[in-house]
């Protein structure tokens, strides 16, 4: 039990590591010391073995960086994972139909969530939110499903009203992929139409098309697996 233990510590430290580089690019070892608060051996031994393994490139300037084998296990895994934004869009636009708000997919991007399917409403009035747009965690429903907010899941879904932006409320549920969030459907709307207590209208309505992008999630994944 405790090499296990140690073992998920030094996993998650050494994705710490992939996960700065990531974010702010070459970065030598006193960087990645004073970003991420490791003592010194400790950054080493991690940027090291993630060297050995492709994971990172050592650059003559003595930067660390992302490693092409990276690049390749990106590739291969795309390759395998069918096309959530595909598998959801049939069932946002139903959702966008039926409420005659605007419809969103979230997922969870190096601590932001990230709109990567957005439907707007027909209304003049509406909530605009751009494909590509990283918003924050703790502001928003989509937030709290996509950080396993215990009274979100538990519910299903989980609202929120004026939390990011005056007059705007919204309702999020999570999609799964077997046991795991891997998204999260969103409506949202202006205050004056969702009202303050907006899951009592769409709560419903969003839990459907949640479980319809988790079904052909699912069924996707086992096409792709079966090929």
């Amino acid at each position: 039990m405790r090499d296990t233990v140690a073992g998920a510590s030094a996993l998650g430290k050494a994705v710490r590591v992939l996960e700065h580089l990531a974010i702010a690019g070459p970065t030598n070892l006193s960087g990645l010391v004073e970003a991420l608060g490791m003592p010194r051996a400790t950054a080493h031994r991690l940027a090291s073995a993630l060297v050995s393994y492709g994971l990172l490139d050592r650059g003559g300037d003595g930067a660390y960086r992302l490693g092409a084998r990276l690049v390749e296990l990106g590739r291969l895994a795309a390759q395998r994972r069918p096309s959530l934004a595909g598998a959801a869009t049939p069932a946002l636009e139903k959702l966008r139909d039926t409420t005659g708000e605007s419809v969103q997919l979230f997922v969870a991007e190096a601590g932001r969530r990230v709109c990567i399917v957005s439907l707007e409403s027909p209304h003049s009035l509406r909530t605009i939110v751009a494909v590509g747009a990283a918003l924050p965690m703790d502001k928003g429903s989509a937030g709290k499903v996509l950080q396993g907010d215990k009274k979100a899941l538990a519910a299903g879904w989980a609202e929120s009203v004026e939390e990011r932006e005056v007059g705007v409320a919204s309702v999020s549920a999570p999609v799964y992929l077997g046991t795991s969030v891997v998204a999260a459907v969103s409506v949202s709307g202006p205050v004056e139409r969702t009202t303050r207590s907006p899951g009592k209208r769409y709560a419903k309505f969003v839990v459907e098309a949640a479980r319809e992008v988790s079904a052909a999630l699912s069924g996707a994944a086992g096409v792709a697996q079966g090929q």
